[in-house]
């Protein structure tokens, strides 16, 4: 990789560039899982390459890659990379995958308080008559909010998901009022809901970015509810049913989350896989049959994990400049990140990323730690262009005046 440094001139400093052909020095410049100076293997397999089917591309840094799903999207969990996209933000019917938010409504509650596991709920004749997949409850019967959410989760019950509705809010109306309400909260400015169970509505609408934002949050604001999605089985009523997620049975550390299918919509599915220290999260719809989509999910997923890595370009206090300090009690400042700065990158980053610099030079006169002086840009063939702030990574004091003068004389008589 080569770095490229554009330090202009404050306002009466002079231009300093230099263009370095030799690869970047930055500490901890490591996939993200090896940060810890592990070895790197000496031959690494070749990334797969994902078959073409015969339908539309989805557009991705490393090139295009056809799929048979009308939209699609995958991105890494950490750093929120898009890694591949097909009409992600087109308004969609989600079927069942809108099941996600009636859960995050419930969790949400569980977390509050304000309901509890144990609880048990009443199932309504409304509940017992619904269609579609079902988790099989009785009319009349009491059913712990915890078999409930099994229900919904493994088996897709439309009628446990009802029963959660009319037992939190009333009615199926009013819970679908708090879906609506905490889908603006979470920044889902392209969904809207109508029911609790995803059953086809022309405005029961989402789209794949707004799906893979919400399956994130589920993820990440309720660890202790979400292994009810890696569970396999569950029996109710002396039916057993398995888990739709095809993922389950078919990839090393899938744990998630949640099919979908109407005959407008065509087959779908929420994934979260697993592998190490990385998590990548997929929205898959419109495919044609159930086979489409176990093949499209295991082959789309495969080709994430194969094709890019996540990279520690630098950690919070490394430092990647020493910037020149006019009139300072120090000559230079350390130029930082303020955070650990992990990226996800094509596997072929080393060949064809570049990085440049960019700052303002001497910088005068006191710094303040945490003071922004300027960005890194990073990009390069397959390469997704990112620019990331850049920080003083340290308090630089002003020199007194006796200490100012002979800078001072220096700097009026050109001398720097």
């Amino acid at each position: 990789m080569a770095l490229s440094r554009d330090s202009r001139p404050s306002a009466s400093g002079k231009t300093r560039r230099a263009l370095l052909a030799a690869p970047l020095v930055v500490p901890a410049l490591l996939p993200a899982q090896e940060a810890a100076a592990q070895p790197r293997p000496a031959n690494r397999p070749a990334a797969p390459r994902a078959p073409r089917p015969a339908g539309t591309p989805a557009s991705s840094p490393v090139g295009p890659v056809d799929t048979l799903a009308r939209q699609v999207l995958i991105i890494d969990f950490e750093t929120d990379a898009v890694l591949l996209e097909k009409a992600a933000d087109e308004r969609m019917t989600p079927s069942s995958m809108s099941k996600l938010m009636t859960m995050y409504v419930v969790f949400d509650l569980l977390k509050q308080g304000r309901i509890r596991m144990d609880q048990t709920f009443t199932v309504s004749e409304t509940a017992w008559r619904m269609g579609g997949s079902r988790m099989f409850v009785e009319v009349g019967s009491q059913v712990s909010i915890e078999n409930l959410t099994r229900g919904v989760i493994i088996q897709s019950g439309n009628d446990a998901c009802v029963v959660l509705a009319e037992g939190i809010a009333g009615s199926e109306r009013q819970f679908v009022e708090l879906m609506n309400q905490k889908a603006r909260e979470l920044g889902l400015t392209n969904s809207t809901f109508r029911n609790a169970t995803g059953w086809p509505d022309p405005e029961h609408r989402m789209t794949c970015r707004d799906l893979a934002r919400l399956a994130k949050r589920l993820i990440h604001d309720f660890p202790e509810y979400y292994r009810f999605y890696s569970e396999r089985n569950f029996r109710w009523n002396n039916v057993s049913q398995d888990n739709r997620n095809p993922l389950l049975s078919r990839m090393n550390g899938a744990d998630g989350m949640k099919t979908g299918h109407t005959e407008e919509a065509g087959y779908g599915l929420v994934g979260s896989v697993k592998q190490g220290d990385r998590r990548l999260v997929m929205v898959l719809n419109g495919l044609p049959t159930q086979g489409a989509r176990i093949e499209e999910s295991v082959r789309l997923m495969e080709w994430g994990f194969g094709n890019f890595e996540n990279v520690v370009l630098f950690r919070a206090q490394d430092a990647i400049e020493q910037v020149p300090v006019h009139l300072g009690s120090s000559p230079t400042v350390p130029l930082v990140g303020g955070r650990d700065v992990v990226v996800t990158l094509p596997r072929t980053w080393r060949n064809t990323m570049q990085a440049r610099l960019r700052y303002e030079a001497p910088v005068p006169a006191p710094v303040m730690r945490g003071q922004e002086l300027g960005r890194i840009e990073i990009g390069g063939s397959g390469v997704p262009p990112i620019t990331l702030p850049l920080y003083a990574g340290a308090d630089v004091e002003k020199l007194g005046m006796l200490a100012r003068i002979p800078g001072a004389l220096q700097r009026l008589l050109g001398g720097g």
